[in-house]
This record gives structure tokens, sequence and C-alpha cells, in this order.
């Protein structure tokens, strides 16, 4: 996905589809195992995602229309263990849910800036901000490939289920080493792979909105915080069941998945026709708490 247009396909598939949330939130919608459809505003979803995924936070404090919009896979906030003063930065806000956990974390000595590329969830971040009254709080709409944050001003970098949709990783990467402190940490929730993805998946647009086709092998996403100038890279995996396996298997096209469908029934290991390796999306993909720090 080196090409330009196709990076911005992909970009316009990733805007849409999230813009489409914004406007016609569906309570638990995200990358999780807890969820009945990844990211799909045309289904119904009974769970509200947040009580699952921030197991270790307390989300019953903030309003419905935050929770309600929660498109994580994972709870980064715990996973940076925050304190009070810290300058936070949030890559692909959304509606705002981590940057309100965050700013409790970090209290009115503390700031947290959200950076979204879908003008809708700025909107809707905004609203929720002027509802609650948060005064430590800054949303910004651009790209996470070029964040609108200076050099060396954030102590720590958040991120729940967004890198992956990127077509630029390495710019991601390059950007969040630019912007932290020395001594800075990263903590992202993320869907990555083992091993990568068949070709047929990574051409699909609806799989690159839903977050199935821009997950990267560990080893790469790895190897490229490495490469951006990151130390001490950690990761640790989460396994889906099969009901994580269903609701990701709804966001590919319907000849692919039928062809999905179909190849688990009869207990094919290959679940993509003509690959010329096992595929099992449930055992090929999971979500993973990453960090890293950028040297002192």
């Amino acid at each position: 996905m080196e090409n330009i247009n196709q990076k911005n396909e992909i970009k316009a598939a990733v805007r849409d589809r999230y813009g489409k949330i914004a406007d016609k939130t569906q309570p638990g919608c995200g990358c999780s195992p807890s969820q009945s459809s990844c990211c799909d505003p045309e289904n119904d979803i009974q769970e509200n995602l947040a009580v699952h995924l921030y197991q270790d936070t307390n989300v019953s404090e903030l309003p419905s229309d935050v929770t309600d919009i929660s498109l994580g896979c994972g709870d980064p906030v715990t996973l940076a263990s925050l304190t009070e003063g810290q300058t936070v930065l949030d890559l692909g806000s959304g509606g705002g849910i981590d940057c309100f956990l965050a700013a409790k974390k970090v209290g009115q000595t503390g700031n947290v800036i959200g950076v979204d590329m879908t003008p809708a969830m700025i909107d809707r971040a905004r609203t929720n901000k002027e509802k609650m009254g948060v005064k430590n709080v800054d949303f910004r709409l651009g790209e996470i490939e070029h964040l609108p944050v200076s050099d060396d001003t954030i102590d720590v970098i958040i991120s729940n289920c967004v890198i992956n949709l990127s077509p630029d990783k390495s710019g991601v990467f390059r950007e969040a080493f630019r912007v932290l402190k020395p001594g800075g940490k990263l903590a992202v929730s993320d869907i990555v792979t083992e091993g990568d993805l068949p070709d047929i998946i990574m051409e699909s647009l609806s799989a690159w909105a839903g977050c199935i086709a821009g997950a990267m092998d560990v080893n790469d996403y790895v190897k490229g915080l490495q490469e951006a100038g990151f130390a001490d890279v950690e990761v640790k995996a989460s396994y889906w069941d099969s009901e994580f396996f269903e609701a990701a298997v709804e966001q590919l096209e319907p000849e692919l998945k039928a062809r999905v469908l179909e190849n688990k029934k009869n207990g094919r290991k290959t679940l993509i026709d003509g690959d010329d390796k096992d595929f099992d999306p449930q055992k090929s993909i999971f979500s993973a708490k990453i960090t890293a720090w950028k040297p002192s």
C-alpha cells in the first residue's frame, strides 16, 4: 500500500466510516472481542463496549455520549500509568473517551491533547468537552502521520486501535517520536498480526476501515518503532475467541466473507483460497498492549 493514491483512498474510507459512526452512534462499536460487529454504523449493537475494555478504569462517571462511542481495543490509559501534571497526546481520539479518562489522571496541572482526522469526531469530542466542563483537554483536527503538535512537548502518547488504520505506520512512529520529550513514553493498544495478511484482505478497503487489513505483523511493528528511535519496546498479546472471529469477518466484503465462513465451517486451516500458507484470523490477528520509550 505504498502508492499515494492508494493511501489517500484508505484514509478516505476510514474517514467516511468513522464520520458515519460519529453521526450515528452505535454503543459498543470497536475492534474488540466483546462487540457484535466491528465499527459498523448500520448494525445495532446491544452491549456497551467501554465496560469491558476499561475493567481497571472507572468509566461510570463519564456520560453515555462519551462511553457509547468507545471505538478501541484496549485500555491505554491504564497501560500508560499516568501521573499528575503530565502532558498526554491521544492519537486518533475519536469521541474523546481516553482523553477524558487521561484528564482525570493528570489533574488540573496536566494537559491532554486529542488528535483525529475526522471532523465529525472532533465536533463530537468538543461537544462532549463542553457538556462535561472539562478544562484540560484540547481536541485538534489533524492526521496522526502529520501531528499538529510541537517537538519535544509530550510526556506520554496513548492510542486505542488507531495506528493499525494508518497506511503509513512508519510516519506515525516518526511523528510520535518527534513530539515526545526525551524520556517520554508511548503506550498504545492496537491490532497486530502474526505473519502477513493475505493480499485479498489487504486490498479490501472495507477491511482497512474496519481494523483488520491495516494490522501489521507484530515483529514489523516492533522494528518500525525501533527504527523511529524508540527503545525498550514491549508487547503483550491478548488473543481472541470465536466471538471476535465472527465480528471480524463481518467487516469483509460479502464475497470474501462467504468464502472465509465456508472454509471455517469445513474445518480448513487455510481460510482464504489460493494462499500458499495457513491463515486463520482467529489465531493470526490479535490485540496487543505496546509500550516504548524515547531515550533521555
